[in-house]
């Protein structure tokens, strides 16, 4: 552990609000550059972060997204989030997040060429998708051609690709963990940096700068009682939604499981109203044993 840090526990970049400071804020725009590269295996000339604040209300609301929205080459947009629980919807929150970055770049008189390609990238640290690979690439796809729609078109390789204009990326850090590779090039260096696994960001700090300037950042941040105050704020949010949910949860099942104990007396009253009705018993006497209503008895009659 670097030597500002020996003292204090470094935050971890696994929480958003420690991963928007380092790589949102301005003049770190080579550091998140260096970790696109990585993750899109492309070369980028220039990164321009569109958002770099962070709302002081949205530190202790869990339902604000603390995501990086970013520029890069002047033609393509990338929507940056770090989810630290599973809510079990990443793959609706992903789809949206590429909707409003494809949609907010319409305008009037626009042509649809113009539009920049949208990318989404969600760095899990949990389990989603039952998939043998920790990165996933999701991009819009032709399904394979119907025998009874094939016509002879003279293609020998059909397109699969619909549009190269969409993509989303989902990387799950339990499973990298599990695979537990070496630093041998950016995206293992970089996902190791974010796991926090000091052995190997050590290694990693050796081969690339922007990794070292990087956990100077977080280290900075860690020893600063402000910053700590606020990474406690955020994960206290993270920590009342979570039981929030859990207990609304719980209340929903016990909700439907007395609701389907009642659904259940109330067809055996009405079981034991159509036996008595068969051996012609009075209404009166059903109604007083069952409790059923005139109306409800009536029903079985007719029916």
């Amino acid at each position: 552990m670097n030597n500002i840090n020996k003292t204090v526990e470094r935050l971890p970049l696994t929480n958003d609000y420690v991963f928007k400071r380092v790589f949102a804020k301005e003049g770190n725009e080579n550091i998140l550059k260096d970790l696109l590269e990585a993750v899109l295996d492309i070369k980028i000339e220039k990164v321009e972060v569109q958002n770099p604040e962070i709302p002081k209300e949205a530190i202790e609301d869990k339902l604000s997204v603390l995501d990086i929205k970013a520029q890069l080459d002047e033609k393509t947009i990338v929507d940056i989030e770090m989810q630290m629980t599973n809510e079990h919807n990443i793959k609706y929150r992903s789809l949206v997040y590429l909707s409003k970055n494809v949609s907010g770049q319409l305008q009037i008189g626009k042509e649809y060429a113009e539009l920049k390609k949208s990318i989404v990238i969600n760095f899990l640290n949990f389990e989603y998708y039952r998939r043998n690979s920790y990165h996933q690439v999701a991009r819009m796809k032709f399904e394979k051609t119907r025998e009874d729609e094939y016509v002879e078109m003279g293609y020998s390789n059909e397109e699969e690709i619909a549009t190269e204009s969409v993509e989303m990326h989902f990387i799950e850090l339990p499973k990298f963990k599990k695979k537990n590779p070496g630093v041998e090039n950016k995206i293992e260096q970089w996902l190791w940096t974010i796991i926090g696994e000091e052995e190997k960001i050590e290694m990693a700090e050796k081969d690339n700068k922007e990794i070292k300037k990087a956990i100077e950042i977080v280290d900075t941040m860690s020893m600063d009682k402000r910053e700590r105050e606020l990474y406690e704020a955020r994960l206290k949010g993270e920590f009342n939604y979570s039981i929030s949910i859990n207990i609304a949860k719980k209340e929903g099942e016990e909700i439907g499981k007395k609701a389907g104990r009642l659904e259940g007396k109330n067809e055996q009253k009405l079981e034991i109203a159509k036996k008595m009705l068969s051996k012609k018993m009075p209404i009166k006497e059903i109604k007083e044993i069952t409790g059923l209503t005139d109306e409800e008895i009536k029903k079985l009659k007719v029916n």
